[in-house]
């Protein structure tokens, strides 16, 4: 997997998207579940990449099935996160929902979630309630975002937010 995530950083997709199947074949034969989900997740990443998102999706919510069955929440959250904004990109918005709201929920829950995984999750969640018209949930979840990403020196983020809210404030003066 290691070769594969190189690969993926070098933009060398087909390589990238046959070691993570090779990695997937050799975790399903040992029965390695949880380098399976890396696996399926790398694959999923792949495959949004190259643009083909449902075979991206069918990655992820495997990936989700296999978190759950492992019963490690944080590996759950980050699956239904992906597999939320692939859905959210397909316009299945009420089946994204779904996914982003578990997944949010999930980190609020934990204390030791790690803090740029909250922050992608309450973004994931941030754009989708902008895409449901839920303007003023949005809002607030983009403020809470950029407090994190502030607080993390993530500029991007910071600047992402900033326009987010902006563009909130624009549309519903």
């Amino acid at each position: 997997m290691e070769d594969a995530a190189r690969a993926r950083r070098e933009g060398r997709l087909e390589d990238a998207y046959r070691g993570y199947i090779q990695a997937a074949d050799v975790c399903r034969a040992r029965q390695d579940r949880r380098s399976l989900i890396a696996a399926l997740k790398g694959v999923g990443q792949i495959e949004r990449d190259r643009g083909h998102l449902d075979a991206a999706l069918a990655a992820y919510e495997e990936a989700v099935a296999l978190a759950r069955e492992e019963g490690d929440p944080l590996l759950l959250a980050h699956a239904l996160r992906h597999a939320g904004d692939i859905l959210r990109h397909l316009r299945r918005l009420s089946d994204a929902e779904l996914r982003c709201t578990e997944a949010l929920a999930i980190y609020r829950e934990r204390s030791n979630a790690p803090t740029l995984d909250l922050a992608n999750a309450i973004r994931s969640t941030a754009v989708l309630k902008e895409d449901i018209g839920a303007n003023a949930e949005a809002l607030s979840l983009w403020e809470e975002a950029q407090q994190i990403y502030s607080s993390l020196g993530i500029q991007a983020g910071v600047d992402e937010c900033r326009a987010r809210i902006a563009g909130i404030a624009r549309r519903n003066p």
